[in-house]
This record gives C-alpha cells, structure tokens and sequence, in this order.
C-alpha cells in the first residue's frame, strides 16, 4: 500500500474522513475495507512520523492507532493528538491486551480501545459512537449567559476553570471515571456534564444512590427480573444496567455496595452482559459507568470494605471535586444563580443580595458545599420579604463562635425573648435540625439519627418548616 493511501468510497458525497495508523498490511485493508463499507474517507499511515504529517494536511473525524509502531509507541501519537488536535477522537487497537494498556491509553486521551483480532461489530459500534460526539464550545460559545435553570458548574475560580476543562476532556472519552468529593459538591452534576458532552448524550443517564436501596432488592433493581421470576414480579423489568443501555450509569456512593453485589458488579463490567432474575439468556450492554463517593474508595479498600479488582475497573480516571470554601470568589456569582432560580419557582419578585450578605456567605465554611448554599438562601427567602438581603435577613447557620454564647440548654437567651410560644419552639426545632445537618454534612439519615428521629419523621419536619428537603442527592 501506497504511503498516506486514500479511499474514497464515494465521491462527491462528504463523508467522515478516518486516519488509520498501523504497520501491518493486512490490518490496514481490513479497517479500510470495513470503513468504507460504512460511507468513510479512509487514510492511512504506517509510522507516527507519517500519521503527524497526514493529521497536518487535513481534518479527520477519528484516528485508529496501534500500540506498537516502527517509529515509538501509540500512546506517543494519542498524546500529540490531545495536545495538538484535542477534537479527535482516537482509539488505540493492539495485540498486547491487558488492563494495564488500556487503562494507560484512556489515561493519555484515547477515546476508546480495542484488542487484536478486532470484531468488526466493535468497530462498527466505535466508530459510530465517535462520530456521535458533540462538537467542542468555542470560548464565547462556552462563555453565554446562564440561564436560572440550566444545571452547570459556575464560578470562575482557578479549581472550577480547572475542573470545567477536565470534564470536557473526560468527555470525549468512553473511560470509567470515579469522582471524589465532599458531600453537596456537586458529584451527580459533574457526572452529567460528562455525560451530556459526550457520545451517549442521546441515550440515558441513568442515576442511582447505592446507599439507598436495599440490599434484598438490589440485584433485581440493578439487573431486572422476567415476569413471575417471584412473587410480586407481575411484569418484565429491565433494571439499571438495561435501561442505560448505550448510555451513562451514574452509581453515587458506590461504597455502600455490598461486598456479595460488588463481586456481581464487577462481572457485569468484565463480561459487558447482564441476566435478568428468572431469564435463560444473558442480554449484552454497553454501558459507561461513572461512579461517586464522598470518602476516598482507595481507603475503603485499604480496611477491606471495597474489593481492589472492581476499584481498578471503576478508577481509570479520578475526578477530583473542589470543596466551595475553597472558591470563595465563585460564591457571588453560584448564589445569584441559585436566587434566580428560587425566585422564579416561587413566582416571586427577584432579590439580590447586599454587600454585607455577600461578605458574610463568603466567609462561611460550607459543611454542605453548594448544597448548604442553596438550602440557606431558599431559608432566607422563606423569612425575607424583602428584594435587597443584607446580613440581618441572612438564614446563617450559628457558627461555633455563637453557639459559645447560648445558654447551656442550647437555646439563645437574646435573639428568642418575646417570641410567641410556638415560634420559640418551631425555631429551636428548626436550629437543632440545621445544626444536625450541618454536623452530618447533610446525610439526611445520619442526621436523622443523632437526633433521635426517624428519616421519614425528618423531612416531615423539614417540610414544615420550610427547610429544603433536597439533602440525599450528591
């Protein structure tokens, strides 16, 4: 084959245009033949050298590499791809296939891999999947107005930009990803920015809480069941795995899984097939999981609550959430978004915050991270009339200093006098609900339990009172 051959399978029409890079012959016509078949332009080079010249002449849609080149290593190419041409997709393709080479391509920036000798269903199915990628956001396109309901990351802080720039890497990317943060940092929705920006984002983002389901129920919530497979099964029910098909599956605090539940998962993952309770056959699945906790998993395997082979599978890639306290700068402008949106829901005039309130959130810790934020503004609208919040209508959780200056019975001798019985007792409930959460960084059970009350008992509470009841999503 002739350096830098092109097949053109039909002319005049535009198609998408491929790069193969590979020194076997043999390969090279199999991918090319196959591609073509598909409606491709097909390039193709025999070294990296040849491949950076090529990928300097004109634009592909998607560059399929070896590992093993005459020239260096594919990874080499897969790096000066992401530096160079950071809106080609590429995929690695090798004989030498293990889950250390994978893991180290999806690392360097590959969207994908696949091991020698390629089934062409797979490459089909990549192929496509690559070619389905939104395009990338220019700057300005980027930089837009936010809209009052719009879900993304704001803020403007060197960690936010950083992580911005990380998810839209991710993205382009069918790696697993495991994301790490504090409770309220917004783990679920960085979860489906990824999602949203990359080729699944026409299937289903499928988000499930594993602490909340369970243990009896989860190999049937997670795999479905045939109708009649128990009692109670009176229909066929696809389960998660299923109903993500082609999508995302976004497993939030993926440490409370089960040891028994955590082998099942890990298999379903290797195996990329699924079988329903009560069903003879297994059902294929391609799925991306992208998974979350709130403590560092690396720990949870070190005392033995986390198995280490399904820790490899889930943390190809680690996504590290920043903390709100340590974005001070963004908290303007993430709270007049949150004002917006609250004021919209509640058909209420807009409101805006003083300079002195702003002082005050920008130095508050947040326990709760943007969550807390959120539930202390929609507290203080709950309280205020007023279109212009200052520091006096401010719903502040009492921080340590304060609490130092109440009576030993926790009740504030200045602030409660004169109230009438059922507001001074509705606003001691309110605190000690506040403070439990606080101290829980807003685990709803956990702060259920330290006040000696039950979870449903809580949000009863909560809800009459008028506390956000949103505390059980990352």
């Amino acid at each position: 084959m002739n350096k830098g051959r092109v097949i053109h399978p039909h002319p005049h029409t535009p198609s998408p245009v491929i790069l193969i890079v590979d020194d076997e012959p043999d390969i090279i016509e199999l991918l090319e033949l196959t591609l073509a078949r598909m409606g491709m332009d097909v390039s193709s080079a025999k070294s990296i050298s040849e491949a950076k010249i090529l990928l300097q002449s004109r634009r592909f849609q998607l560059c399929l590499t070896d590992m093993r080149l005459p020239d260096g290593d594919g990874l080499d190419l897969v790096k000066f791809i992401a530096n160079h041409c950071s809106d080609l997709p590429v995929a690695v393709i090798t004989a030498y296939s293990t889950t250390e080479n994978a893991v180290a391509a999806l690392k360097a920036g590959a969207f994908d891999y696949l091991s020698k000798p390629v089934s062409l269903k797979q490459l089909r199915d990549l192929v496509k999947s690559a070619l389905s990628l939104p395009p990338v956001l220019t700057e300005s396109a980027s930089a837009a107005p936010i809209r009052p309901d719009q879900r993304v990351l704001l803020g403007e802080s060197q960690p936010m930009r950083q992580l911005r720039a990380t998810i839209d890497k991710l993205s382009r990317s069918q790696a697993s990803i495991y994301i790490y943060g504090e409770s309220g940092s917004g783990k679920e929705l960085a979860a489906r920015m990824i999602h949203a920006k990359s080729a699944r984002h026409k299937h289903t983002f499928i988000a499930v809480n594993c602490g909340a389901i369970p243990e009896n129920l989860m190999e049937s919530e997670f795999f479905g069941y045939k109708k009649g497979a128990f009692t109670g099964a009176d229909k066929d029910h696809d389960g998660f795995f299923l109903t993500a098909n082609d999508g995302t599956l976004f497993l939030d605090e993926v440490a409370d899984l089960p040891l028994a539940m955590q082998v099942k998962l890990l298999r379903v993952i290797q195996e990329k097939q699924v079988r329903r309770i009560g069903d003879t056959q297994e059902k294929n699945v391609d799925v991306r999981i992208i998974s979350a906790t709130h403590k560092k998993l690396s720990h949870c395997v070190e005392t033995g609550q986390f198995r280490q082979d399904l820790y490899y599978r889930l943390n190809v890639i680690e996504l590290d959430m920043p903390a709100l306290r340590e974005m001070p700068e963004d908290i303007p402008l993430i709270a007049e978004v949150i004002l917006a949106k609250l004021c919209k829901e509640a058909a209420r005039p807009l409101c805006t915050l003083k300079k002195d309130a702003l002082a005050m959130l920008m130095n508050y810790e947040y326990p709760g991270n943007v969550r807390e934020l959120e539930n202390i503004l929609e507290r203080t609208l709950a309280f205020c009339s007023t279109i212009q919040i200052g520091k006096e209508e401010l719903q502040l959780p009492k921080t340590q200093k304060e609490v130092s200056h109440t009576s030993t019975s926790g009740l504030s001798i200045d602030s409660d006098q004169g109230l009438p019985l059922q507001d001074f007792l509705d606003h001691l409930e309110k605190d000690s609900i506040v403070k439990a959460l606080n101290q829980s960084r807003y685990n709803r059970t956990k702060a259920a339990k330290t006040l000696g009350i039950t979870v449903r008992s809580l949000r009863y509470r909560m809800e009459r009172l008028g506390l956000n009841d949103r505390t059980d999503v990352d």
